[in-house]
């Protein structure tokens, strides 16, 4: 079915938590939304975690019930793996230029009922897995992915046409190509998201070539119910951890990676992974290497009380670099800053790295919204006034998308950009609206 163009009141780019939310609180009050995501479903980075710091919910029971009402909201078109290419004025309106990605299956005959995945012979690595686990080549992306569609990797292919063959509404085409169609708006929203530092970026912690080092996500996978091996195993051999640690810090707060900022979350996500391990790993001892332990919400400092008392080590030190033995156990070589600075080695089963935010897209080009030049994020002239509103009239952004935030923090936001934004489309039917431009200064703009 060929997509047709649209005219709404408001475009979100980005269909993580902020996204979502925004759209959700845009078209409860009326407005027209077109939500628009690059991958093949909603949900963004949470709908990968296992849990939320600090009350320890189950991130799909929060983030499943969003993406279901997003899917079957009236007011909201929902359009996945589709890109935007471009964004052009139009007499103080939008034009997007959207590409739609082909999925090589007939979205509106496809059932999700994944028999085609079943039939295909091909096993690729599962990015949403971290590549622990396995994919096919054709498939549902996860198992509470919105839409439950199939998207077919035709890269690794092998064109065998078992799933053709499987497929019990025939909706598997190989014949699709890109589709070009144009979204107008009167507003845009941007929840782009953040990306993380990568693991390989720091020589001293094995670049990226020691198995058994990881990242936090990797983790949050193995925590999963819905994770690669329904257990926490360790990558290099499948070995149950008797000892894991966790270093902080180790993707920001750091003038070496040029992120020289507080990612805000890595703390509070590290204390919530460790009690998490500790349960599904009653007799793994934990360790967190710190230099500092921030925990700055609601409820956050208890939460880490609760984490000692439960028995995990907290270090202060620095951790100088990451080796490993003949075993493939990673060793730390970390100065214990309470203990008169002295240097230890130590060595453990499994290393996580507390990676940090880094921005996940740079608006500037498409959009025309400039960045901050310490951090990459989005710029916004008054965080203080309105912390959602650009420098763009017209286009607004939420979430991870304007600075590290953790979940809690980005819902708010994201009910703030829908209030700005609806706002500023009242002003274009009469109503005046004023534009924080900097700590004291604004300026009316009314559409009459």
């Amino acid at each position: 079915m060929t997509q047709e163009n649209l005219h709404v009141d408001t475009l979100v780019v980005g269909g993580g938590i902020a996204g979502m939310q925004s759209a959700l609180d845009l078209a409860d009050q009326g407005f027209r939304v077109a939500l628009v995501e690059k991958e093949a479903s909603i949900g963004g980075k949470m709908i990968a975690l296992s849990k939320v710091f600090p009350t320890l919910d189950c991130c799909s029971c929060i983030t499943t019930p969003k993406m279901s009402a997003v899917a079957h909201h009236e007011n909201i078109d929902l359009l996945t793996y589709c890109e935007i290419g471009a964004i052009h004025e139009n007499g103080g309106g939008f034009v997007a230029d959207v590409t739609k990605k082909p999925r090589y299956v007939n979205e509106a005959d496809c059932t999700g009922c994944r028999q085609c995945e079943y039939a295909c012979p091909i096993d690729l690595p599962n990015a949403f897995d971290m590549d622990l686990g396995a994919m096919r080549a054709i498939r549902v992306p996860f198992s509470t992915a919105v839409p439950q569609k199939a998207v077919l990797d035709i890269e690794n292919c092998i064109l065998c046409g078992k799933c053709e063959q499987t497929c019990p509404v025939n909706c598997i085409d190989f014949t699709q190509q890109p589709e070009q169609f144009q979204i107008e708006a009167d507003a845009i929203v941007l929840a782009t998201g953040f990306g993380l530092t990568p693991t390989d970026a720091k020589k001293e912690y094995g670049a990226g070539q020691l198995l058994n080092v990881v990242d936090a996500l990797t983790v949050e996978r193995l925590l999963a119910p819905t994770g690669p091996y329904g257990h926490v195993l360790r990558p290099s051999d499948g070995k149950e951890p008797d000892s894991i640690a966790y270093v902080q810090c180790a993707g920001s707060r750091d003038t070496t990676l040029g992120v020289e900022y507080c990612s805000r979350v890595c703390c509070m996500y590290a204390i919530k992974q460790a009690m998490l391990l500790s349960g599904a790993l009653p007799l793994a001892d934990i360790t967190i290497y710190y230099m500092d332990i921030r925990t700055f919400g609601k409820g956050y400092e208890q939460f880490y009380q609760n984490a000692r008392a439960m028995g995990i080590e907290f270090v202060k030190g620095k951790v100088a670099r990451i080796t490993e033995d003949d075993d493939k156990n990673p060793v730390v070589r970390v100065e214990l800053i309470d203990e008169g600075s002295q240097i230890v080695e130590r060595a453990h089963d499994m290393i996580v790295l507390s990676v940090g935010m880094v921005p996940g897209y740079n608006p500037q080009a498409i959009y025309g919204v400039p960045i901050d030049a310490s951090d990459g994020f989005i710029e916004i002239p008054s965080p203080n006034i309105a912390p959602t509103v650009t420098n763009h009239e017209g286009i607004f952004a939420t979430g991870t998308a304007v600075s590290p935030m953790d979940i809690v923090d980005s819902i708010v936001m994201a009910g703030a950009a829908a209030a700005e934004t609806a706002a500023y489309l009242q002003s274009r039917n009469g109503h005046s609206y004023k534009l924080p431009i900097s700590g004291s200064m604004e300026m009316e703009v009314a559409h009459v």
